[in-house]
């Protein structure tokens, strides 16, 4: 353990990805936990394509990658949750917007030769990790903690029954486009450790591993936090054990792990 926390610190590319993996290993397991309860748990898949297609176009065209790929994704995030299940259930649409703009960004990278440049987008990588990012990372942590301490009551109706929401005054477009914005942002960040392939798991495994455990929406929302953390920081110490193994891939082999091992012990119970 001491050879891998001298080993992280003398790195300073290893030191911005702990860091910046752990903080949006919390958003994206606090952002989770209402998605999958409004059944939109492949959302994270979905953003992650488009986020791809943004920022293959970003690099085709020289423009900065984020500036371009966050707001792309938030405006793909507020329409998943605002129009999905009205005109095209909400499953379609994803599939339909990810797919879309995943041909889009495969077809820019081959005709523009730039393949090389989006490895990183696909499979993630412990070096695409920038200072910015991080310092994004930070700021979107402390927003989403900030978010679900002072407006939990409000996040907790409308992911429950919107209707109700509606009836009780609860504006609830408002509060799904702050949810939208803030998990755009988690996916196009997360995206340089992950990977598009591999971002929806941070969204999706802690929150179901910890519904095999506990009920209340409190006790999974911290339950999803902790086990997010764990996970992240498991598979980031076997990423540097299995060098050559990207880091997306061992932090989700180590969730579906823990999400076997409690589903195991709820059927047990």
């Amino acid at each position: 353990m001491s050879n891998i926390i001298q080993t992280i610190l003398s790195y300073g590319f290893l030191s911005r990805a702990l860091i910046a993996g752990l903080l949006i290993s919390v958003c994206a397991s606090l952002l989770g936990v209402t998605l999958v309860l409004k059944r939109y748990s492949m959302i994270g898949d979905g953003l992650s394509h488009i986020s791809f297609g943004a920022l293959a176009f970003a690099s085709v065209m020289g423009m900065a990658p984020l500036k371009l790929a966050i707001p792309v994704v938030a405006i793909a995030a507020i329409a998943l949750l605002r129009l999905g299940g009205k005109k095209i259930k909400g499953d379609s649409l994803i599939a339909i917007i990810s797919s879309s703009a995943l041909a889009l960004g495969i077809m820019l990278i081959s005709y523009s030769g730039t393949s090389a440049d989006m490895n990183s987008y696909l499979i993630g990588s412990l070096y695409a990790v920038s200072k910015s990012d991080m310092m994004a990372a930070v700021v979107l942590c402390v927003i989403a903690i900030g978010v679900f301490t002072f407006l939990y009551n409000r996040i907790f109706t409308v992911t429950f029954d919107e209707d109700f929401s509606k009836a009780t005054g609860v504006r609830v477009g408002f509060y799904n486009t702050i949810i939208a914005v803030l998990i755009s942002i988690t996916v196009v960040i997360g995206m340089r450790l992950m990977g598009s392939l591999l971002i929806s798991a941070l969204i999706v495994f802690p929150a179901l591993s910890s519904m095999r455990v506990f009920k209340s929406f409190k006790a999974v929302t911290i339950s999803s936090a902790i086990i997010s953390i764990v996970s992240f920081l498991a598979g980031f110490c076997l990423t540097l054990f299995l060098d050559g193994i990207p880091t997306g891939a061992c932090i989700t082999i180590v969730n579906l792990i823990i999400f076997v091992v409690l589903s195991a012990i709820k059927m047990i119970r």
